[in-house]
């Protein structure tokens, strides 16, 4: 396997009033094409620093942040907004769904921005991945009628139609049961084996941990056990 997310001697440091307050301290970490990794860490320890440089929302104060190959400190807004759309897909706890939109147009709604499609080929990649989330059924629903476990389902088809390299879930299970937030994690973790998509979660999450192949932990803004050694997750 080859890198797919490289982070080299990365700084973050976020300004305080007159002080600055580092949240990541000289972090270096590698990610390879198809893992399915979990960074692990208690809250405010800097993993979701470290899922926003990853994912290009952010840009780190000093060291290199590489994303398939290229450098988000070398790239403009308008390069860090192409390789957002096109290489990378986003899952949060909150599902951050368009409430006014059903599910199939909250699920289309990246592909407009990413734009490049026909009307044919997005109507059928959106109700391809519909169906791969088994919610045929509920496409003309809007969120406020679907459950919470359904609503993060609609989150992974938004995260995935693009086709992109590499999913980011920012605890993904968070609002979820445990029965639901275990169905989650094992429909993520077969479309990691089938599509070979990467995924990177952060969490706390223990369900999580269990079914990832790396679990990578921080504490204090530094990685403390870069889960090369782990054992963890299953074939």
């Amino acid at each position: 396997m080859t890198a797919i997310v490289e982070i080299e001697n990365v700084v973050k440091e976020y300004p305080l009033g007159k002080l600055k307050v580092r949240a990541l301290h000289d972090v270096s970490l590698e990610i390879q094409r198809g893992e399915f990794a979990a960074i692990a860490a208690p809250s405010g320890a800097g993993k979701t620093t470290l899922l926003n440089l990853i994912g290009c929302v952010d840009t780190p104060t000093s060291g290199v942040v590489r994303i398939d190959g290229q450098s988000t400190s070398e790239l403009n807004d308008g390069g860090l907004t192409n390789l957002r759309l096109h290489k990378l897909g986003f899952i949060f706890q909150s599902f951050n769904l368009i409430a006014v939109l059903d599910l199939y147009q909250n699920v289309e709604f990246p592909l407009l921005l990413q734009g490049g499609l026909s009307k044919k080929e997005r109507d059928a990649r959106v109700r391809d991945v519909i169906e791969k989330v088994g919610l045929t059924p509920q496409i003309r629903q809007r969120p406020n009628e679907l459950s919470g476990g359904q609503r993060q389902r609609v989150a992974i088809a938004r995260a995935l139609v693009t086709r992109p390299a590499i999913v980011l879930a920012d605890e993904p299970t968070a609002n979820l049961d445990s029965t639901t937030g275990t169905n989650i994690i094992e429909l993520m973790r077969q479309i990691n084996h089938t599509e070979h998509t990467t995924f990177i979660f952060s969490t706390h999450d223990p369900k999580v941990m269990d079914r990832a192949d790396r679990v990578v932990k921080m504490a204090d803004g530094r990685i403390v056990d870069d889960g090369r050694n782990s054992s963890a997750g299953a074939a």
